[in-house]
């Protein structure tokens, strides 16, 4: 490392804690907002470690919140700790080997995410109170990130009211700042009703919803020409209305998800896509009805944060990996394809190198041309808070994500690593930001300037109820 800060011997010191917190929880995945175990384990480390805690906050049983310090500017730092499904795997061997035949895995690193927000955010906490320093920090524990959107639901609750900067990461191949672009979003469900028939005796008397429902994919695969090159619409079927051929099917339902480069794109994207139902609608003589899930508006960036925690990657140098870690991650390499390595190395705007298994860098500022992103409700808090990401080195370079191999990677001591290196950099940005509060006034300014006459229009509907678990509805 090249140089050293006094709050990064608090991380050093504190690590070995929040590296067990993030194999327990790649010990229990848990999906959207079904994430108790993982949730209460984070509440419990907070309480522990001195915070005050907070659980179930914006109505969310799973989200949970941890406060320390008093008075002065309030800094977020964001975690996130939901599992994927159908990702089961042993851990540390590369190869395919599911603990759980269609079980949940942690094919995203939300295991390391969370436990390395909290653990910047523990030493930020003790090193404001050994040095009698004013301010607040927080910890965020939001569940759902993979299409639940929870933290467009707290943003819309209000807990980020008071929040004057928030800070977050996720796990890469790559550590940098993250590059502030990714895709506003929302996913919908059309709900077709139509009536029903026997299919050979009195088909002229039966309505199909699932005609319905193709001829709306069909239309939306037209629409795809005349639509922004950034934009995606991706479809399920989650309804087809029964398993019977002979029967004309009274009911389907298909599942949109459309994305746009900003929210404005994105709501006139959606505005077409219900044209489009509604002219199947019509087309079928059935019924149309549709229900918004869930929605993540775009990232707005912040260029003083984004170079303020750039100049705190530089300080502290890339992760520590040694030739073990080095080792194990080329043996998966030799799992992936020459295209993933490639496509690793381009989307961080870096030329690809031979023999490489980890980071060994840090990428550029605004690295890659951010024409292949997804979406994030990281999204929707950088329209209300000033906010800043890094990439966190974590995992072999060519990890495809929301992979098995991604998954087996999650309780290496090469994650362990790169979580450490990311809580460091957070750690020491926030402290930045609460040493000198002008970093902050000079982010906030950043931020009006980007929001212009761009009104912020949450992608979640105020009618919209988070899609908790039926158990959880009582």
């Amino acid at each position: 490392m090249k140089n050293s800060s006094p709050i990064w011997d608090v991380v050093e010191n504190k690590r070995h804690a929040f590296f067990d917190l993030s194999d327990r929880i790649w010990d229990m995945p848990e999906t959207n907002y079904e994430e108790y175990r993982s949730s209460e384990e984070h509440a419990r480390l907070l309480e522990q470690d001195g915070f005050r805690v907070e659980r179930g906050i914006a109505g969310l049983p799973t989200a949970v919140m941890g406060e320390a310090g008093e008075d002065g500017p309030v800094i977020a730092i964001l975690g996130e700790f939901d599992a994927l499904p159908g990702l089961s795997q042993e851990a540390g061997i590369a190869e395919q080997r599911p603990l759980v035949d269609g079980g949940n895995g942690h094919g995203c690193g939300h295991n390391l995410l969370g436990s390395g927000s909290m653990l910047a955010a523990a030493a930020v906490k003790d090193y404001l109170a050994a040095n009698g320093l004013k301010g607040r920090v927080r910890y965020y524990g939001c569940p759902a990130e993979e299409g639940g959107s929870s933290k467009g639901f707290m943003v819309r609750s209000g807990v980020f009211d008071d929040v004057d900067i928030a800070i977050s990461w996720h796990p890469a191949a790559f550590a940098g700042v993250n590059n502030p672009i990714s895709l506003a979003c929302n996913e919908i469900n059309f709900h077709f009703t139509g009536r029903a028939s026997h299919a050979s005796a009195t088909p002229h008397l039966g309505r199909s919803a699932l005609d319905a429902v193709e001829l709306m994919n069909v239309g939306v695969n037209y629409m795809r020409e005349h639509m922004p090159s950034s934009a995606r619409i991706h479809y399920a079927i989650t309804d087809a209305g029964g398993a019977a051929p002979n029967v004309v099917q009274a009911r389907a339902t298909v599942r949109y998800l459309v994305r746009g480069r900003t929210l404005p794109e994105l709501l006139s994207l959606v505005a077409r896509v219900k044209k489009i139902a509604d002219g199947a609608a019509l087309m079928t003589e059935t019924t149309v009805r549709s229900e918004i899930v869930s929605g993540d508006a775009n990232l707005v960036g912040n260029t003083p944060l984004e170079e303020l925690m750039y100049a705190n990657l530089e300080r502290l140098g890339p992760p520590d990996f040694d030739d073990r870690d080095e080792a194990i991650a080329r043996k998966f390499q030799e799992t992936f394809s020459a295209e993933d390595v490639a496509a690793s190395y381009g989307r961080f705007g870096l030329k690809p190198q031979k023999n490489q298994g980890l980071c060994n860098l840090i990428f550029p500022l605004n690295a890659g041309d951010g024409t292949l992103v997804g979406s994030t409700d990281v999204g929707t808090v950088s329209w209300v808070v000033p906010t800043v990401q890094m990439r966190g080195a974590t995992y072999a370079i060519g990890t495809p994500g929301h992979s098995w191999q991604l998954v087996a990677q999650g309780k290496l001591a090469a994650a362990h690593k790169g979580m450490e290196h990311a809580a460091k950099v957070m750690a020491s940005t926030a402290l930045d930001l609460l040493l000198d509060p002008s970093l902050i006034e000079a982010a906030k300014a950043d931020h009006k300037g980007r929001l212009g006459e761009t009104p912020f229009v949450n992608p979640i509907p105020d009618d919209v109820e988070p899609p908790l678990p039926e158990k959880n509805n009582d």
